[in-house]
């Protein structure tokens, strides 16, 4: 959810929703509860997936006008142009289509972002017994090539310097389309587009992983060396209650071999913690096959039991005292391992990009290609320029680096 400035003096305004964790659910209620508080005169409209899930439950919030689920989301500002403003909230859930193909979204012409999310895949046939996305993002569909590389070539024609990919199931691009393309044929056609770049994969699923993706990444430095491949447990017996359809040993295979090739590549995961029946030697195993990995980084977070599916009705749930515990500790080994991967790249001089507005005074902040964020200190670049840096320093809170090429433009 992204607030404006002028929120306050706002006549509408937009909650956009995750329903992905009760947390997610949970921070749009406030959003919408802390909006009304500040602007009691405008009026709310709230779409998204916790808006396709439960329209009802968001309409009976006060304050609410319009509830728009995912299907609707792309007709919000006529909804908000025809809405009468007569008593109770207005509900839109049409059922989500089974098309395969979509137009793919990228920002608009006044968006001022440094590296531009371009969304060229939409939903999930998977059945993965925790997750709500199916149902809330509709069957997997994707953006025809030749959309997806007119708009990448406006946002390079626009001076957009690194555009990161993005998709519910991105892995399973092209799927569907009725032509034979995958992520990997793709990727290849936007590297032949004139003044490109950097560009960069957002989440990928280990068992939709195409190796062809880790020999472009390597033979050429238009692509991020950076990958995010979700692990969620390191158990075989969790993972098959998941109904994940891979083990542990098929996830340290693929990360392995990334890291042979690409050997300072930066490699991240998602680890779920406290799934129904998750037992001390089911964590274990997630801690040990983690430790062993070549990871730069984690994202941890608890089970979330989500209504509707398989896992919410899977028995008693972990202890919370045992889930917090577990988590911490992930957590910690997430922050070890971050440390030694760029400790071990000190005196690696690595391609970067300029980040707006997050240098200190007198310094330019900027993120690798292997996903480092460092601090440039006493040169204070513009935003969005292309440049290479040679890392010098690394402690637990930062790392430190300095300017080594810098083309101006």
């Amino acid at each position: 959810m992204v607030e404006t400035r002028s929120h306050r003096d706002a006549e509408w305004i937009v909650v956009n929703t995750c329903t992905v964790t009760h947390r997610a659910d949970q921070q749009a209620r406030q959003a919408v509860r802390r909006f009304r508080r500040e602007n009691p005169a405008a009026r709310i409209a709230v779409t998204g997936c916790y808006a396709q899930r439960d329209p009802l439950g968001l309409a009976a919030l006060p304050g609410v006008d319009i509830v728009a689920g995912n299907a609707d989301k792309e007709r919000l500002a006529d909804l908000m142009a025809e809405a009468a403003g007569a008593g109770g909230a207005a509900v839109y859930c049409s059922a989500l289509s089974g098309a395969r193909d979509f137009a793919p979204a990228g920002p608009g012409a006044g968006a001022g972002r440094t590296r531009p999310c371009v969304k060229i895949q939409d939903g999930c046939d998977g059945r993965c017994s925790y997750c709500i996305v199916p149902r809330v993002r509709g069957p997997e569909r994707s953006a025809r090539p030749g959309e997806v590389l007119r708009l990448l070539g406006d946002l390079v024609g626009r001076g957009y310097r690194e555009i990161v990919l993005a998709g519910i199931n991105l892995g399973r691009y092209g799927r569907g389309l009725g032509e034979p393309v995958t992520l990997a044929d793709l990727l290849e056609r936007i590297l032949a587009l004139p003044g490109l770049g950097r560009i960069r994969l957002s989440s990928i699923e280990p068992m939709h992983f195409d190796r062809a993706l880790v020999r472009l990444a390597a033979g050429n430095p238009a692509v991020a060396r950076h990958f995010h491949v979700p692990l969620q447990s390191g158990s075989d017996r969790i993972l098959r209650h998941m109904r994940r359809p891979y083990g542990a040993a098929d996830f340290r295979e693929l990360l392995c071999r990334i890291a042979d090739v690409i050997p300072e590549a930066g490699l991240g995961t998602d680890v779920m913690v406290g799934f129904p029946g998750e037992s001390r030697e089911d964590f274990e195993a997630t801690c040990s096959l983690v430790a062993e990995l070549p990871l730069s980084y984690l994202h941890v977070f608890p089970f979330s039991a989500r209504p509707g599916t398989e896992a919410a009705g899977m028995g008693a749930p972990v202890p919370a005292a045992a889930v917090q515990e577990r988590v911490a500790v992930l957590r910690q080994l997430s922050r070890e391992k971050n440390l030694a991967f760029r400790r071990r790249m000190i005196g690696r001089t690595l391609p970067a990009i300029t980040l707006a507005g997050r240098g200190r005074e007198g310094s330019t902040e900027v993120l690798t290609d292997n996903y480092i964020r460092a601090r440039v200190p006493g040169v204070r670049l513009p935003s969005n320029r292309l440049v290479a840096v040679r890392i010098v320093e690394a402690g637990p809170e930062s790392t430190t680096a300095v300017l080594c090429g810098y083309s101006g433009e």
